[in-house]
């Protein structure tokens, strides 16, 4: 009746109480059916009991047992990749033999012995793990192994961090050798019959195969024999053959292979690979084969040419590097080079198989890779039969893509500097053609002889004004008037122009997915860019048509991960996706299709700021635009938004690291006549004449001044000011500085910032309270209307403050 896992005195206790209990229930009922009734239930509750823990015999028992970190340590063992496992308080609870070897023992991340900024980038990717589930960090070094380090959140709650770090430059030839050396790689040409060791420049012992410490030590552990002389293993024979001197008189001879890892450095570690001396006639390909097995592992580019300058070996790394097909090794490497390298590279071969064993590095330029150069360096090498060079090629195939992004995205910046620098310019020689036909048609009705002429004028200037607009938009520099929206809507109050554009011989498809988040965006600037991709895809699909397919569904951050993007940052996203049927786009057009100014239409057809300015909207909204298109099936554009996701009161865009605009909404307000004095400074004198003839018109009072001083100036020596309008950028003084003087006398003074530049631009400067923004160009009436509601809505701040 005891349950058993008690022990003895437990057992004893339990049972005496049992008897204890039944005994004060016969003395209290004089009923001895009723004492062993009660006795007889607790026999079946207590083997009861017994049988659920015989049937479920580790209930309890899994909860309790902690977690068998020998059995995930013995998973993660890596050899190209150091893994810890961390918990919730920070603890190191597992960690493979690489991550020791690599740390210096086992350190807990990120307190690792990390150089510069190294820690803490670590502890930002850790804290970036336990907010979204992954952070990452690609620049660290610990001594001279640079690594790359990936941190995921994981476990049945969460609650533990996964530390990832792998080797970033696999040409560090003495750490890469150190490492494999001591793992299977090693084990493997001990099993050919290759004894390997590095050592460094006094010729100290720093790592050695298994098969070299058995022959030339008696044991297969290096920890003990680290830092000894080399040369004191081996010995010369009177005949010059290379023996290991504890093998004694008669130990077979070996031949040796020099390497030396860093040629251009004296100091630098040096690789030897020994096989032994077949007896006999010598076996010239036996040595080859054995070093040809050890370039086989190593995970960079090396190949072997004799002294006539032809090819004997390459390894797979080698020839990916220098666009080898597998099985057509070429018979001279002057084979893998343009013209105007083949000469240089031939000399250096010559030249290090003649007599030189040091090496060197020489730039060249493959075949069908482009102009971009590499480095190949040329090792002489001894004791190889036929071998006499060693050359090693950097895979740069990867360094070339960044270079060339990196080039395409400065590129872009300065054409966009550009682009908004000329924009702003050009707003203002709009702002005045605008601002003139406007006071000229006040002068003149329907009917005049000038009336068309002026109406002309002002159409150009506004068709002027659009591709203005494109510019900035294509230089991420446009005024943005961003609102928390759905995607399903916009693309219902743009679908009845869609279906008009398009017309009879293309259909629209739309489908929208559920649980869309709401974005926050522009939904003037999302409705054009979704009609500059619908006009794409229609110009595509003519003149036979087609169909054009509008989608929308959620991403999660789940998914984004999946998608292994290194551009897009794990989050919650809105897509938009529009598809064609058309003839697609070739492979060598579409890395081009975003660039300003490129087009494929015929001249006179197109702009080349469509699909630019589509891409800056896009970027300027912290969302991602990608193409995919294939030949003769068709070209989909997806746009992927963040979700947003602010808190109550809070309209600041999601992902956005600069700072709300500072400027305050204006109420609309459709009068264009008022009263008051007004403080106009501008430093363009036509757009500073147009602005005082509108605004005297409109009934104001206004003072002008040419640039920031001279306002300080004019508002000093002025009893009443109701509303400075001010330029931005100006010489000498700008407007915000200009403002910030006049609000040190005046809090409450009503402003109003116009400016060719995008307000986005200059939140920077326009850091200041309670202010109106008004681009350019604008019109004699947006002026009036916008000088009326910056007057109303200084009111409104009044009367509310009161």
């Amino acid at each position: 009746m005891v349950p058993s896992g008690l022990s003895r005195f437990d057992r004893t206790l339990l049972g005496g109480l049992v008897l204890l209990s039944v005994g004060l229930l016969f003395w209290a009922t004089r009923d001895a059916v009723l004492a062993a009734g009660f006795l007889a239930g607790l026999a079946v509750a207590a083997g009861g009991v017994l049988l659920l823990r015989r049937v479920f015999p580790a209930v309890g028992a899994s909860e309790a047992a902690a977690p068998d970190w020998t059995m995930l340590r013995q998973a993660v063992d890596h050899d190209d990749v150091a893994i810890a496992v961390t918990d919730r308080a920070g603890r190191l609870v597992c960690a493979n033999d690489l991550f020791a070897t690599w740390m210096g023992g086992f350190v807990t991340p990120p307190g690792l012995p990390l150089d510069g900024r190294g820690a803490e980038a670590l502890k930002n990717a850790g804290r970036a793990a336990w907010r979204d589930g992954e952070g990452r960090v690609d620049d660290l070094k610990v001594g001279a192994l640079p690594l790359r380090a990936q941190v995921n959140r994981t476990g049945q709650a969460d609650d533990y961090l996964v530390w990832r770090f792998a080797a970033i430059d696999r040409l560090d030839l003495a750490s890469e050798i150190l490492r494999h050396l001591e793992g299977p790689a090693g084990r493997t040409l001990g099993q050919a019959g290759v004894m390997t060791a590095l050592v460094n420049a006094e010729g100290r012992l720093r790592v050695a195969n298994q098969a070299f410490l058995l022959r030339a030590l008696g044991e297969s552990d290096a920890s003990h024999y680290a830092g000894r002389d080399v040369a004191a293993m081996l010995r010369l024979d009177d005949s010059g053959g290379l023996t290991f001197a504890r093998e004694g008189d008669r130990a077979p001879p070996v031949r040796m292979l020099q390497i030396p890892l860093a040629p251009a450095d004296p100091a630098g570690p040096v690789l030897l690979a020994l096989i032994d001396e077949e007896v006999g006639p010598a076996d010239r390909g036996t040595a080859q084969t054995y070093i040809e097995t050890l370039l086989s592992l190593l995970p960079f580019g090396l190949a072997l040419v004799d002294r006539d300058g032809r090819f004997l070996y390459m390894n797979r790394a080698f020839g990916r590097a220098a666009g080898v097909a597998d099985g057509r090794m070429p018979r001279y490497p002057g084979d893998l080079v343009v013209g105007e390298d083949k000469g240089p590279l031939a000399d250096m071969i010559r030249r290090h198989s003649s007599g030189q064993q040091v090496g060197g590095d020489l730039s060249i330029r493959l075949v069908g890779q482009g102009d971009d150069p590499v480095s190949m360096r040329v090792v002489g090498v001894r004791g190889l039969g036929e071998a006499a060079v060693l050359l090693s090629l950097k895979d740069s195939s990867e360094e070339t893509r960044l270079k060339r992004q990196v080039a395409q995205q400065s590129k872009m910046q300065a054409v966009g500097q550009l682009a908004g620098g000329v924009a702003h310019d050009f707003n203002n020689i709009l702002t005045a053609v605008l601002g003139s036909c406007d006071l000229m048609l006040m002068r003149h009705t329907p009917g005049d002889s000038d009336y068309d002429d002026i109406q002309h004028i002002r159409s150009n200037a506004n068709r002027a004004a659009s591709l203005t607009r494109q510019l900035l938009a294509f230089s991420r520099q446009q005024t943005l008037r961003p609102q928390i929206l759905q995607l399903p809507d916009v693309i219902s109050e743009v679908s009845h122009l869609l279906r008009r554009l398009m017309g009879d011989t293309v259909q629209l498809a739309v489908h929208h997915g559920r649980g869309l988040g709401a974005v926050r965006a522009d939904p003037v600037q999302l409705e054009q860019v979704i009609i500059n991709l619908a006009v794409n895809a229609r110009d595509a699909m003519m003149p036979g048509g087609g169909t054009l397919t509008i989608e929308t569904y959620p991403v999660s951050a789940a998914e984004v991960r999946q998608m292994g993007n290194e551009f897009m940052p794990p989050a919650d996203y809105s897509a938009l996706k529009v598809s064609d049927t058309g003839a697609g786009i070739p492979a060598d057009v579409l890395p081009k299709i975003f660039e300003p100014f490129f087009t494929t239409k015929d001249v006179g057809k197109g702009t080349g700021l469509g699909l630019s300015t589509v891409y800056g909207i896009i970027k300027q909204s912290a969302g991602f635009i990608f193409a995919d298109s294939r030949p003769g099936e068709g070209t989909s554009f997806t746009i992927y938004l963040p979700v947003h996701r602010a808190a109550a009161g809070a309209p600041a865009a999601p992902g956005s690291g600069a700072p709300a605009v500072p400027a305050a909404p204006i109420r609309a307000k459709k009068s264009q006549w008022g009263t008051g004095t007004l403080l106009l400074v501008e430093d363009e004198d036509m757009v500073r004449a147009v602005a005082e003839r509108a605004l005297t018109r409109a009934g104001y009072s206004v003072v002008t001044a040419s640039q920031g001083e001279e306002g300080l100036e004019r508002f000093a020596g002025m009893d009443k000011v109701d509303l400075v309008i001010s330029d931005v950028v100006m010489p000498t003084m700008d407007g915000p500085t200009m403002v910030r003087a006049m609000r040190a006398k005046r809090p409450a003074l009503p402003v109003l910032f116009m400016s060719g530049y995008a307000e986005e631009q200059l939140r920077q400067s326009i850091d200041i309270d309670h202010v109106a923004f008004l681009p350019k160009p604008f019109s004699v009436a947006q002026l009036a209307e916008a000088v009326s509601a910056a007057l109303d809505d200084a009111a409104h701040r009044v009367s509310d403050d009161g």
